[in-house]
C-alpha cells in the first residue's frame, strides 16, 4: 500500500514538473490576449507587442495571412494600395496565423512588412485571435471602428474595389 502510494505521489510530481518545463510561451506572458475587443499579440518580428488599444483614434483593419496561402498573396496588391491611399486615415494591421512556414519572409514578400504585423497565439493552430473572430480559412479580414469596437468580420480574398468599398460603408472614408 505505502509503495504504491509513493509511486501515485512520484507520477503526479513528475507530471507537473512535465508541465511547468513545458509550458504554453503565449501563455507564459500575462500581457498576451486574443479577446477580439482587446486583443494583445506579440510582434511577429522582434520583441514588441501589437495592442488594439494602441490604434484607437483611427479605424484598423486587421488582415490573418499565412505564408502558405495563395489567395493572400494575391490579395495583397490591393490591400497595399488601399493602405497607401489612405495615408493615415486608417490602421492596418497584418496577423500571421495557423503558420507551417515563415510569416515574416512571406510578409516582406508581398509587400505589407512596413504594416504593424503580429503573430497569432493559442487556439488550435496559433489561431486563437482568429477563432476569437469567428474565423476559419484563410484570408480573412476584420474591421475595428475608430474606438476599438469590432465592426464587421470578411472572409475570403478581397479586391481592392471591396475594400476600398467597406472604407467607405463602415468609416465614410472614400478613396
Amino acid at each position: 500500500m505505502i509503495v504504491a502510494v509513493l509511486v501515485a505521489a512520484a507520477a503526479a510530481g513528475v507530471l507537473l514538473m512535465s508541465r511547468i518545463g513545458h509550458s504554453d510561451p503565449a501563455a507564459a506572458t500575462p500581457q498576451t490576449s486574443t479577446d477580439p475587443a482587446h486583443f494583445d499579440l506579440p510582434a511577429l518580428i522582434g520583441t514588441g507587442r501589437v495592442r488594439l488599444s494602441d490604434f484607437r483614434g483611427r479605424p484598423v483593419v486587421v488582415n490573418f495571412f499565412a505564408s502558405w496561402c495563395t489567395a493572400c498573396r494575391g490579395e495583397a496588391p490591393g490591400f497595399r494600395a488601399v493602405r497607401a491611399a489612405a495615408g493615415r486615415a486608417v490602421t492596418f494591421v497584418g496577423v500571421n496565423t495557423q503558420e507551417t512556414g515563415d510569416g515574416a519572409a512571406f510578409a516582406r514578400e508581398i509587400g505589407i512588412s512596413d504594416w504593424p504585423l503580429a503573430r497569432d497565439v493559442g487556439g488550435a493552430s496559433s489561431s486563437g485571435l482568429l477563432e476569437a473572430i469567428g474565423g476559419a480559412g484563410l484570408p480573412i479580414t476584420a474591421f475595428y471602428d475608430a474606438a476599438g469596437r469590432l465592426r464587421q468580420v470578411l472572409v475570403g480574398a478581397l479586391s481592392e474595389d471591396t475594400l476600398r468599398a467597406q472604407l467607405r460603408s463602415l468609416y465614410g472614408i472614400h478613396l
